[in-house]
């Protein structure tokens, strides 16, 4: 075969190949696009809006509990996700029992501060429901037609929310409240534990203390005060305070500076930080740095009006014990009781084990040692003192009165004129991105309405 007649043919074997190419291109896109036209119909298909308004609501009021160490706090905040309130409306937006927050009438019964727990937090809240012949807490929409809609047991929400949060949040009961019940306004006390070891400090010179914060006090120099937020008064109700073992000794074991103790303290509402700053005092009279009097000296403000600069109490030895309402009927879950149950023993184990760990390696240590050294307080904030600073002696933070000047400069407060001619501060703070249900009565509200312990600093 002649070289002219190869190349003649070499080039037609070229052409050949290009058209069998251009062919398997065109195949080959054709079949991706009709591939990527079925994934968006399907996508389609299962982003299709859920129908809310085809579906009664019910008000609720949820009871839950969380261990809170590795949260910055309850409270939905706009610099961080990672909060309790956070990862709770996740959960309630996933399994399609809200459409939003905003329509949902939420409200919250505490705001606990970043690294503290709770076994008894409550929200209320309106959910989806099955009720279409109504009940307790039951809306109805006006255009849906209930004939043929058989009865059905309403929707297991405890099971339902708690297979979707983290295992550090639980839901534990739930309960149909009217629709005016609101779980922030009519709560009728809360309760606070802060745990602590028994170490050196004295144990009854602390309770001692602790009753003298029973009663009606202006707490001003036992909170951070939160004026920029609108909280303008500080006298609060503290209905019992005690200090009591956590659970009791083996009877081998004496005064066992181990020993876990509780201060519980139980109030119709709390300041922002109050109860840190409660515990700190008590601390500084367990350790015989401060005698029980200081306390009965801070509250009062007319001698002390500007409260002395100290460090609270840390805050994961903190807990939100119990909300209390009354009329409130919990429903459990017979079922999910168990699975709550398994999760809090799995944690306990894990923290347990590790406790014992450490507490080996510290009777190690002192079996090996010729001196015993004394078990301190690690429960305090900053650093220790080398040289301790009577309270009453300290620098004084700002008065309220100047704390208020300031906002009013800023615009945060404005001061008004009242009906009898005395001037009245009103809060005109700005508006989170959250705060879609407040009104300026609920925020001329807060001046006199108890604001719960550890509130965040944003107005929800």
């Amino acid at each position: 075969m002649s070289s002219e007649v190869l190349r003649v043919r070499v080039k037609a074997l070229e052409e050949e190949l290009e058209r069998l190419k251009a062919q398997l291109r065109a195949e080959t896109e054709e079949k991706s696009q009709t591939s990527e036209s079925g994934s968006r119909q399907k996508k389609q298909r299962v982003e299709k809006p859920f129908d809310f308004s085809a579906h009664p609501r019910r008000h609720v009021a949820l009871r839950l509990a969380y261990l809170g160490w590795q949260y910055q706090g309850f409270a939905v905040q706009e610099n961080t996700d990672n909060t309790v309130e956070a990862r709770l409306f996740e959960a309630l937006l996933k399994t399609k029992l809200i459409q939003d927050r905003q329509t949902s009438c939420y409200h919250r019964c505490g705001r606990t501060d970043k690294g503290v727990s709770a076994f008894s937090q409550v929200i209320s809240i309106d959910l989806r429901s099955t009720q279409y012949g109504g009940g307790l807490g039951v809306t109805v929409p006006a255009d849906v037609d209930v004939k043929g809609k058989t009865s059905a047991d309403e929707l297991p929400y405890v099971k339902i929310l708690n297979r979707v949060l983290p295992q550090d949040i639980r839901i534990l009961q739930w309960a149909p409240v009217e629709s005016g019940f609101s779980a922030r306004f009519d709560c009728q006390s809360r309760t606070y534990r802060y745990y602590f070891p028994r170490g050196d400090l004295d144990l009854e010179l602390m309770a001692e203390a602790a009753k003298r914060y029973e009663g009606t006090h202006d707490f001003r120099n036992l909170c951070k005060m939160d004026v920029g937020n609108g909280v303008l008064q500080f006298q609060r109700t503290i209905l019992s305070a005690s200090v009591q073992p956590a659970q009791l000794p083996h009877p081998s074991v004496h005064n066992d500076p181990h020993q876990l103790f509780v201060f519980q303290v139980k109030g119709l509402a709390f300041l922002y930080h109050q109860v840190r700053c409660m515990m700190a005092l008590l601390l500084l009279i367990g350790q015989k740095l401060e005698a029980p009097e200081v306390i009965d000296q801070l509250l009062d403000v007319e001698k002390n009006p500007r409260k002395p600069q100290y460090s609270m109490a840390v805050d994961y030895p903190l807990v939100l014990y119990d909300c209390h309402f009354e009329g409130v009927n919990w429903r459990n879950e017979t079922e999910e009781e168990i699975h709550i149950l398994n999760t809090f023993h799995q944690h306990w184990v894990q923290n347990a084990v590790k406790t014992q760990i450490l507490l080996g390696m510290i009777q190690g240590l002192q079996n090996t040692s010729t001196e015993m050294g004394s078990l301190q307080c690690w429960l305090m904030e900053g650093s220790r003192q080398k040289k301790y600073q009577p309270l009453l002696s300290r620098p004084r933070c700002e008065s309220l009165e100047s704390r208020i000047q300031h906002f009013v400069k800023r615009g945060r407060l404005e001061q008004e004129e009242g009906e009898n001619g005395e001037e009245t501060t009103v809060f005109r703070g700005k508006r989170s991105k959250h705060a879609h249900l407040t009104t300026t009565n609920q925020i001329q509200n807060k001046n006199s309405e108890a604001e719960t312990e550890e509130s965040s600093l944003q107005n929800l």
